[in-house]
């Protein structure tokens, strides 16, 4: 009886995961489909993939770039659009672009004397702005989540971590199940 348990609960480890993914883009598929009328499965979400590749195709050249521009500086000086997009822009950008936010994971000591440590990464390495000439900006993603804390930390609590920012978030985000 304890075998057929084991076997399980074994099952569930493997078939839970992937049962959750496959509904999960299933129900993105079908969202994106209904949202543009197309009545062939996945047609929607390929068309969608396409014209946001098409988008980046247009973004990276001189022409195009002055009328995204533009659209920005409208975008930027309307008052709640403004919040919405620079915050969707700052949080796209911490992940992907040229101006990575978390690329410097560190290992912060919760306390001068404290043995208990955690993970986190750099995302300010100056607070001079606040008159904290000896802090850094920690940011702690939460686990099975996207959100986390930001942590004002003493510099000599901060200890760099010589590992990949994609395996540290990997490792983190997973609750230090998954990465290397």
């Amino acid at each position: 009886m304890r075998r057929l348990a084991r076997y399980f609960l074994e099952g569930l480890l493997y078939s839970v995961p992937l049962a959750v993914t496959i509904f999960v883009l299933y129900q993105v598929f079908i969202t994106v489909d209904s949202w543009l009328g197309f009545t062939v499965p996945g047609l929607g979400f390929a068309v969608t993939i396409v014209v946001i590749t098409a988008i980046g195709f247009l973004a990276s050249g001189a022409l195009t770039k002055s009328a995204l521009t533009l659209v920005e500086r409208l975008f930027t000086r309307v008052p709640l659009v403004k919040l919405l997009y620079n915050s969707l822009k700052d949080l796209i950008g911490a992940f992907v672009g040229e101006k990575k936010s978390f690329d410097q994971p560190v290992l912060v000591r919760l306390s001068a004397d404290s043995q208990v440590k955690v993970i986190g990464f750099i995302t300010r390495d100056s607070l001079e702005t606040f008159g904290l000439r000896d802090h850094v900006a920690v940011y702690l993603p939460q686990s099975y989540n996207f959100a986390g804390n930001l942590l004002i930390v003493p510099c000599e609590q901060v200890e760099q971590l010589e590992a990949d920012s994609a395996d540290v978030m990997a490792f983190l985000v997973s609750g230090g199940v998954s990465g290397k």
